[in-house]
């Protein structure tokens, strides 16, 4: 069994249709492949409890039929920090309830990508953050960079301290999130330089762009399993 970090340079980089794109990738391989969101914040009420539509796509996408609340153990409803929005309910964070299932999803599956939420350094509560969940399940660490004013930036203070924790940079994707970007290319060639870790793919700004298309996009030979 093999899995993958998703971490981002900030929120809304694209970390849910990276994820959703590797999960297509995997399965085109003939992979048994399920998703995981351990944490998630913006969450809405439905029939069978508070859903988050991140969570919800991962859980659909997989290879294999997971619980709900194995997929996303901690979902709460107001879009803020997770680390307040469980504060403010009397909740806490705890690894070993995620690392608990994840170990039930890992047993199940040859390949699991867990996403994250927000960006590497997120905190989960008041001493750990969405890092220490990396750490804890052991996974090498894919970066999704939006590709927009900043990124530079970003993803260097990201990836070194992705490496700083110990873990593996597997590699790094380059999404448009919001429109061409002046001097695309260019950016793209110096993150090529600075990141010690290969590019897996560049995936342009569409809105036609799906993660089935963006699969074909991602070089998923370059990860190791």
């Amino acid at each position: 069994m093999a899995g993958y970090f998703i971490t981002g340079t900030d929120t809304d980089v694209g970390k849910t249709y990276v994820s959703l794109a590797l999960m297509q990738a995997f399965k085109s391989q003939g992979k048994l492949v399920a998703g995981m969101k351990p944490v998630s914040a913006g969450c809405n009420h439905t029939k069978s409890g508070l859903r988050n539509d991140d969570a919800v796509k991962l859980q659909r996408e997989a290879s294999i039929d997971v619980p709900y609340n194995i997929v996303n153990p901690y979902a709460y409803e107001p879009a803020i920090a997770p680390h307040i929005a469980a504060h403010e309910l009397g909740d806490k964070i705890k690894l070993d309830k995620i690392a608990a299932c994840y170990d039930v999803i890992s047993k199940q599956s040859e390949i699991v990508i867990v996403e994250g939420a927000g960006g590497w350094l997120v905190p989960i509560n008041d001493s750990e953050t969405m890092a220490d969940i990396a750490i804890r399940l052991q996974l090498p660490v894919v970066l999704v960079v939006g590709m927009r004013l900043g990124c530079l930036n970003h993803s260097l203070l990201s990836a070194a301290s992705i490496i700083a924790s110990g873990l593996t940079l597997a590699g790094w994707v380059a999404n448009h999130v919001s429109g061409p970007m002046e001097k695309s290319q260019d950016n793209i060639k110096s993150l090529k330089h600075l990141i010690p870790a290969p590019l897996l793919g560049v995936i342009p700004y569409s809105a036609n762009c799906t993660p089935e298309n963006s699969a074909q996009q991602l070089d998923t030979a370059m990860l190791e399993y």
